[in-house]
């Protein structure tokens, strides 16, 4: 009880100072429109097949649903499916939200509004909502922290502050407030103690707090971050949960050191806990941040930007033990990884945030939607024999509305902004129209990232303006794989980019992994960036066993690998020589048009009468990891062999 009187003394104070620690602010989705060569299809795919498809889903294949008409209707019907599946519903709307920014759709907006209602209906007048407990289980509501009420509960708040922010209609965010406001009614500083079993509302309570300014909502989600390695989760069903590893709660926030458990959980816990560290100024917290993220980063990262290696806790098992046909990389982590790595960069104003963003962003996240819209990985493996395939949908259902709902909102991590600056973090064709210090600054961003490196932004000030411009300059082009070094080039060696203003050299300062540019800007200014785009070979540290005698290949942002069907059915059976060569072309017919890495190699063949092999020269084409299982199923390997032993014959 003293620990709680003097929390509640202190909290107050932290909250009504408010200082901001943020070096940058986000540029939001729905003030940047995308026009990007390779980003755009993407979009319009979701806002098309992949939406409509979660749409048929969550409508006709699956109850979510119908089960807020079973509680709207009062008649004492029993829920179907399982304790979570509000939350996909709620993703699903977020999803349609960023997408009606993107591609209008008066039909989509009004699916949206019709399941809206639908939502409101099923809410208690106390405010509670959660279909499972409503229908039938009213009287065990709130007893058990491991069965997701608040992770439903948050994804209802982040859907609700989408479509608000898109459309400006209410009903949702209403909705959202009267759940927050019971939430708050019964936990929080002074009242019941409660541990998340799956963290969520914590992030979500910040956005509510930005959207509403009301300092409860922040003041909650410090306090759940508060209350985590205290031992006070009760109540629990879930045999996993009884780990507190598992869900990040064997000691408080900000002496957390490592990264423990469940991926997907860890993410959007530390996400929560930079957002409330940005508005609080806790340096705890900020601490803790970049300790753990070190840990992640330093020994628990593969090379696609994916994380959680194990299946049976779909997370952490121990440092460096990264298996690659087996490894779990489940999609929604590595949306985790795109939300943490942008609030971390937004704290430091550091650009090696971004690089693991984009890292994660364009290989391990994208990986885990099909080139079709409508097939999805759950899981997202560095190797396979040509057993994996991309599925319809899941039991849990998770991924294929996480994977649409952070492309649909993909504009919110290009630009940065402060008073006295514009951050370029991901060369995305866009525009937007920050406000600079007093000045707004409408820009466009103009390239064919990632299969060039070559980037024109156009400024177009209304009067002349001073400040600076912060282009990312990629740790692949300063001779970094990733910080740290578990992966590390063979090559080191920084290679020369060229920075120019209306078409002459400019000085410019290096920091932070930016380089800076201040001047006073004039409308019709243009700051052109080119990047080289060599093919680099990737090694492990020697402690990530799996990865011994190995090499993997990046080109720009992207990490490659062999898949079959560009090689005759084999992807295991040659040997990637050291001193090869690699030539690369853009292949426009090829699974939508993508930049193909060819090299000779031996490979080894079965002879035709199936008594010998022998070894032959081949020509051996690599894809883009996030391509891969497009073609139907068949071998691939991201880690290439350098020696005979560890080549393989598919028969």
């Amino acid at each position: 009880m003293k620990r709680i009187l003097i929390f509640l003394c202190l909290l107050p104070v932290v909250l009504s100072a408010q200082l901001p620690t943020r070096k940058i602010e986000p540029v939001s989705f729905s003030q940047v429109t995308i026009t990007d060569a390779f980003w755009k299809p993407t979009l319009d795919k979701v806002a098309t097949t992949t939406l409509q498809a979660c749409i048929y889903q969550t409508e006709v294949k699956t109850p979510r649903i119908r089960n807020f008409e079973k509680v709207a209707r009062g008649q004492n019907e029993k829920h179907e499916g399982i304790f979570y599946d509000d939350s996909d519903v709620f993703k699903a709307l977020e999803a349609i939200a960023y997408s009606l920014k993107n591609h209008p759709n008066p039909e989509l907006e009004k699916k949206a509004d019709e399941w809206i209602d639908k939502i409101a209906a099923a809410q208690l007048p106390d405010g509670y909502l959660n279909t499972y407990y409503t229908l039938g289980r009213l009287n065990e509501r709130w007893s058990d922290m491991s069965m997701h009420e608040d992770y439903n509960g948050g994804h209802l708040i982040e859907a609700a502050v989408a479509y608000y922010q898109v459309t400006g209609k209410r009903k949702l965010l209403d909705v959202a407030i009267k759940f927050a406001d019971h939430f708050d009614s019964l936990f929080g500083p002074g009242k019941k103690h409660w541990v998340t079993g799956h963290q969520e509302l914590e992030l979500a309570l910040v956005k509510l707090y930005t959207t509403t300014q009301d300092k409860k909502y922040l003041t909650l989600a410090h306090w759940l971050l508060e209350e985590r390695g205290h031992k006070y989760a009760t109540g629990y069903t879930w045999t996993e949960w009884k780990d507190t590893a598992y869900a990040q709660d064997v000691v408080p926030v900000r002496e957390q050191k490592e990264i423990t458990g469940h991926a997907v959980r860890a993410m959007y816990l530390y996400t929560g806990a930079a957002d409330v560290a940005a508005l609080t100024g806790d340096a705890g917290y900020m601490q803790a941040m970049q300790t753990v993220w070190e840990d992640v980063v330093h020994r628990n990262l593969y090379v696609t930007g994916g994380i959680g290696s194990s299946g049976s806790n779909e997370g952490f098992s121990t440092d460096y033990d990264l298996p690659n046909e087996q490894a779990y990389c489940e999609t929604c982590a590595s949306v985790g990884m795109v939300f943490w790595n942008q609030r971390m960069n937004l704290l430091t104003g550091n650009s090696q945030f971004i690089d693991v963003l984009e890292r994660s962003l364009y290989n391990g996240a994208r990986d885990g939607l099909s080139l079709s819209g409508d097939r999805f990985f759950y899981g997202n493996p560095l190797a396979s024999d040509g057993r994996h395939y991309r599925r319809e949908w899941f039991g849990t259902a998770c991924c294929p509305a996480n994977i649409a709902r952070l492309i649909s909102s993909l504009g919110d991590y290009i630009y940065g902004y402060s008073e006295t600056g514009l951050w370029i973090n991901l060369f995305i064709g866009s525009s937007t129209t920050p406000r600079i210090g007093k000045a707004e600054v409408p820009i466009t961003m103009e390239t064919n990232y990632p299969w060039d490196g070559n980037v024109k932004l156009t400024l177009q000030p209304k009067s002349k303006s001073k400040f600076k411009v912060h282009l990312r300059i990629p740790g692949w082009v300063q001779g970094e794989a990733v910080p740290g070094d578990l992966f590390v080039f063979e090559d080191k060696t920084k290679e020369a980019f060229t920075l120019s203003v209306n078409g002459k050299a400019v000085p410019f300062q290096l920091l932070n992994g930016y380089a800076v540019i201040d001047r006073d800007w004039k409308k019709g200014d243009q700051v052109e960036l080119a990047l080289p785009m060599n093919v680099k070979r990737i090694v492990s540290r020697p402690e990530v066993k799996q990865n011994a005698d190995r090499v993997a290949l990046q080109r720009g942002p992207l990490v490659y690998c062999v898949e079959g069907a560009d090689n005759g059915g084999q992807a295991w059976n040659f040997i990637l020589q050291d001193n090869v060569r690699f030539t690369t072309s853009f292949q426009p017919n090829l699974l939508e048009g993508v930049t193909t890495i060819q090299f000779d190699a031996p490979a080894v063949q079965v002879t035709t009468d199936g008594q010998s092999v022998k070894t032959e020269a081949k020509k051996i084409t690599a894809i883009p990891y996030y391509a891969w299982c497009n073609r139907g199923q068949n071998p691939m390997q991201v880690w290439l062999p350098r020696k005979i032993k560890e080549v393989k014959v598919n028969r």
